[in-house]
């Protein structure tokens, strides 16, 4: 069918100087026009510069060529064949980037008069609305920044509940030891005392008899994913939010991976009295390692009033849409002003390209792809197995487990992410801790065909082989990559050796260099 099998791949490799190194005292790349700096203006004395910004002095040419080299070691979604999994990088339209970046919405300001930014308020609202139909919500916000932003969002609408319903006593919150990392540390941070609940080693699912023995009168709330990390599904959920309820306490849905849900499952139905997407991720925005990102967060009626203001209202009388600060309950805000628009708009533009039964169409091909996938690995590729075998429920993407290649090769998962780079490939293993040996996971999502997915497992298969003949071949990978192994990974747990910015990098380095 023509698709190319494995292909090579090796990734440009610049030493790239920081623009600062590059600036030459008197080039110039554009002529501003001509502004009388010491000319008396009404700008207060507090914020006025004593001198120039140090701002780099360079040709046009050069920033050019400087910005194109850097670009050429950015390991982007759209260079990499396929992107990681659990993440959900799926493809992002091109004309929803075009749409973002339009001067009407880049240049869009936030304390701009309601009145003068009515469309993008209606987009806010419009998009609100469609979260409610795809989950039953009742009312959405997107000022969280992420996902773990809107699990605290969640957790202090918990907290909050109590405490006005004068439920003191309702200190601790449940999840789920599969569930996201951040759906124990969000709450606990609020905090709140978090109970973990293991996985049953059969099915992997959490146990409901363990549920039974740690929710008490002290049980504010369950915060869970639903399908786990491990994406597989638990059919017994409504009778969980039902011993939750039973027991007074709130139930919270991270809804982050929901790539195989979209028009399947709707949260309310689950029983679910709040949940969040991140529209950073299904809904076609890519995930930027921490940015940007929109963590839209959806309740029941009856917790309206505990969300973050300002909520986006439509007064239908006289056809106005306005923001609302006035909720009685309100947990306040959780970060500036209303959110990223750009990911709210990329969002607002899919769903209105895929309607109702396009969105259902991702969550079938998301579950087939995922399907065809695990069943080439487990029967074409050796040294593999799969998390939980027992379980039938997975939905679009498997947790795999090399810990057999590991036993017999001494390969582990990172060696054989690190090899698989050398094909153009992002892969990922687990978070931390590792409840499954050596983890491997993949997420076709409905972005690729069986073309691209039959790519992948050729690969796969090709580096399996390298392990098993040459293991340290593959232990040194990559080869082909701009940055090679790490050789201090400690450096990542001090500060004191981080390089955010260019002059920490001046002071640190450079005067070093000097």
């Amino acid at each position: 069918m023509g698709a190319i099998k494995v292909r090579k791949y090796h990734q440009a490799k610049w030493d790239e100087p920081i623009i600062f190194q590059l600036s030459t005292p008197g080039e110039i790349g554009i002529t501003s026009p001509y502004f009388n700096y010491k000319k008396k203006i009404n700008v207060p004395d507090k914020i006025r510069r004593d001198k120039l910004p140090n701002l780099p002095e360079i040709s046009q040419s050069k920033v050019l060529g400087h910005y194109l080299r850097l670009s050429q070691e950015t390991i982007g979604g759209n260079i990499f064949i396929h992107g990681e999994a659990t993440c959900t990088m799926k493809y992002n339209p091109k004309i929803n980037d075009l749409i973002s970046r339009s001067p009407k919405v880049a240049e869009l300001h936030p304390l701009q008069p309601v009145e003068t930014v009515q469309g993008s308020l209606e987009i806010m609202y419009s998009l609100d609305l469609f979260l409610r139909e795809i989950s039953g919500f009742d009312k959405y916000i997107f000022q969280p920044a992420s996902g773990s932003q809107s699990i605290y969002t969640m957790a202090s609408i918990i907290y909050k509940y109590h405490k006005v319903n004068k439920n003191n006593q309702k200190n601790e919150i449940i999840t789920t030891l599969l569930s996201h990392p951040s759906n124990h540390a969000a709450p606990e941070t609020r905090g709140f005392k978090v109970i973990d609940i293991p996985p049953d080693p059969e099915t992997g699912l959490p146990d409901i008899e363990a549920f039974k023995n740690v929710i008490s009168k002290k049980t504010a709330g369950l915060i869970i994913c639903n399908p786990e990390d491990t994406e597989i599904f638990n059919p017994k959920i409504k009778e969980i939010t039902k011993m939750l309820h039973e027991a007074e306490a709130l139930c919270a849905y991270d809804q982050a991976n929901v790539n195989g849900l979209l028009g399947l499952v709707r949260a309310k139905d689950m029983g679910f009295d709040m949940g969040f997407f991140n529209l950073h991720k299904a809904f076609s925005s890519p995930h930027g390692s921490g940015g940007p990102g929109s963590g839209a967060v959806g309740v029941i009626k009856d917790l309206v009033e505990f969300l973050p203001v300002p909520t986006v209202e439509y007064d239908q009388k006289n056809n106005f849409y306005y923001l609302d600060y006035n909720l009685k309950y309100s947990i306040g805000k959780i970060r500036e002003f209303y959110g990223n628009f750009n990911v709210i708009i990329r969002a607002y533009a899919w769903i209105m390209s895929l309607g109702e039964k396009g969105l259902r169409e991702v969550s079938k091909i998301s579950i087939l792809n995922n399907a065809y996938l695990t069943k080439k690995i487990l029967s074409e590729i050796k040294g593999v197995d799969i998390s939980f075998p027992k379980s039938p429920h997975r939905v679009s993407q498997t947790r795999f487990t090399f810990k057999k290649l590991y036993d017999e090769t001494g390969i582990t998962v990172d060696d054989l992410s690190r090899r698989l780079a050398d094909f153009g490939f992002h892969t990922y293993s687990s978070h931390h801790p590792w409840v499954i040996p050596e983890p491997f996971s993949y997420e076709p999502v409905e972005t690729y065909s069986k073309d691209e997915i039959d790519e992948f497992i050729e690969t796969l298969k090709l580096v399996v082989k390298e392990a098993y003949e040459n293991p340290k071949f593959v232990k040194n990978a990559p080869y082909q990559s701009s940055i090679h192994k790490l050789k201090d990974l400690e450096m990542l747990n001090d500060y004191k050796k981080w390089i955010p910015t260019w002059r920490i990098y001046f002071d640190r380095y450079l005067k070093e260099i000097k």
